[in-house]
């Protein structure tokens, strides 16, 4: 028979780790592949709570689909989800960067990109007090078709890089 007080302390535990806030989503890495053809592969790697990996697991929740929508929101463009899953998104975003030929040399300028709009919009959810989640990657890196990297930590806002192509 279980005691009331093991049974008590139990029901306790239960109650503080239900209600005290807990670690949502956490952005780790996003890679932009930018093609010279101006479009660009995305992948996002990400870690959920439990709760959130549950969600997937039973296709509540598709992160493809959320992540996919809020792309077309922001660049106004076509995007092909090619992996979706509980740590990994990968897409592909038409006319991603804009392009500018010059003296013979091409630029290529991607979009800046900003991670506090998700954060306002999950606020205005009733749960919002409940989680704790980080969309600024740890690693932002923006590479280009020579190979140029431009890399970012930390940071909720990515500026608009432009690069020229072979210098």
């Amino acid at each position: 028979m279980i005691s009331y007080k093991l049974l008590s302390v139990s029901l306790l535990i239960l109650c503080c780790v239900l209600l005290s806030p807990v670690q949502a989503f956490t952005a780790k890495s996003l890679v932009i592949e930018v093609k010279d053809t101006t479009d660009a592969i995305i992948t996002f790697d990400y870690e959920l709570s439990w709760l959130e990996t549950f969600a997937v697991f039973f296709q509540v929740v598709d992160p493809g689909t959320e992540l996919k929508e809020a792309l077309e929101s922001n660049f106004d463009a076509p995007v092909e989800v090619l992996e979706a899953g509980s740590g990994r998104s990968q897409f592909s975003v038409e006319e991603f960067a804009s392009e500018q030929v010059s003296g013979g040399h091409t630029t290529l300028t991607t979009p800046a990109l900003s991670f506090r709009d998700a954060e306002k919009v999950l606020k205005q959810y009733w749960f919002a007090p409940l989680i704790n989640p980080d969309f600024s990657p740890e690693v932002t890196r923006i590479v280009f078709p020579d190979g140029y990297v431009q890399t970012f930590n930390n940071q909720d806002q990515i500026p608009r890089v432009s690069h020229t192509l072979g210098s």
